[in-house]
């Protein structure tokens, strides 16, 4: 999905309504996991093969006519995942800026920003550059042999239920969802029905505005926010715990069943675009997972957790933009437009 750029240069006027300050005093965290293959891996059921290395820039960019003080700023950066491998190759930060990174929910790492002033005419830029291994993911073998858990874990609890613009609960999202499924042989197969039926019922059409699962539903169309959203409410609905998966310029959902001794995993499901249920061919990196974030400081669940800029006190509005490009590819550098799922 192409989405123009979301960022291009904020007024702080309009960031103070925005965007809530975080908590200080937060401890680094980081993910870490086992160091993958150079070509192919299997997980018991899944299975990663035709690792691509890139390399990503994400930071923000400050400019400023007048005095600030109090500046505050998050930016978030790719996690670890079975499918990839994520090493920070490079920071550009300048003196007497402080940063440290938090792990929210397990899903978003976050770089926390903190600038006791920025001086009139003052130019800053904090960026950080990624490397990110990224594998193909390929269907597991034995489908029969998967079942959708019989109770759902703690842990589990916040990819069940109603998410922003994922309204599970709604009668007329309820009442879609009764019967599909109902005539499969196993449970791989009553989730692959649900995906079915989303993919015949809702028709793709790019929208320039999150229009959410049960607005989908409603008007047979949506993008794959929209079809994303739904598949997720429907499986909710069929006791499958199922999230969003973000990557540049577009999202796609996994869903989550256990084997025989009750080990749970992940599965994908290309749900807008060339079929592919079980498997993902994606090279993209992926930038978050999750669709029911809580954020330090805000009260409201989120979508997806932004980007955000605050100063306590200034004299003259400053210019603020964010950027996330990718800076290896085949043809030379490109831009790569700044978050293009969120609407």
């Amino acid at each position: 999905m192409n989405r123009s750029a979301f960022i291009t240069t904020l007024a702080i006027a309009a960031l103070l309504l925005l965007f809530c300050p975080f908590s200080t005093g937060l401890s680094a965290q980081v993910a870490t996991l086992p160091p993958r293959p150079t070509h192919q891996r299997s997980l018991d059921n899944i299975g990663l093969a035709n690792s691509h290395k890139q390399q990503w820039e994400i930071g923000m960019t400050i400019k400023s006519p007048g005095v600030l003080t109090g500046v505050s700023g998050t930016i978030t950066l790719p996690l670890d995942w079975p499918e990839q491998k994520v090493t920070i190759i490079k920071q550009e930060v300048p003196a007497g800026i402080k940063v440290q990174s938090r792990i929210i929910g397990g899903d978003v790492k976050q770089m926390l920003i903190t600038i006791a002033r920025v001086n009139p005419t003052q130019e800053l830029r904090i960026s950080f550059t990624v490397e990110v291994e990224r594998w193909s993911i390929t269907a597991p073998q034995r489908t029969h042999e998967l079942k959708i858990p019989a109770v759902v874990a703690p842990e589990l609890r916040k990819y069940m239920g109603v998410s922003p613009a994922i309204e599970t609960t709604n009668p007329l999202i309820v009442k879609a969802s009764t019967g599909i499924g109902d005539d499969a042989d196993n449970d791989w197969q009553h989730v692959e029905m649900i995906y079915n039926w989303v993919r015949k019922n809702i028709r793709y059409e790019f929208d320039k505005e999150l229009q959410g699962a049960l607005t989908a539903l409603r008007s047979g169309k949506g993008d794959c926010e929209e079809l994303t959203s739904l598949f997720i409410a429907i499986c909710r609905n069929h006791g499958v715990p199922a999230r969003s998966v973000w990557i540049p310029g577009h999202c796609y959902p996994e869903f989550y069943l256990v084997d025989r001794r009750g080990n749970g995993y992940w599965f994908p499901a290309q749900i807008a675009g060339t079929r592919s249920f079980g498997s993902m061919p994606e090279r993209r990196p992926v930038l978050q997972k999750g669709d029911n974030f809580r954020i330090p400081g805000n009260p409201r669940p989120q979508r997806y957790v932004a980007e955000t800029f605050k100063a306590l006190r200034y004299s003259q509005t400053p210019t603020v933009q964010f950027f996330r490009r990718q800076v290896t590819t085949p043809a030379g550098n490109s831009d790569d437009p700044f978050a293009p799922v969120l609407k």
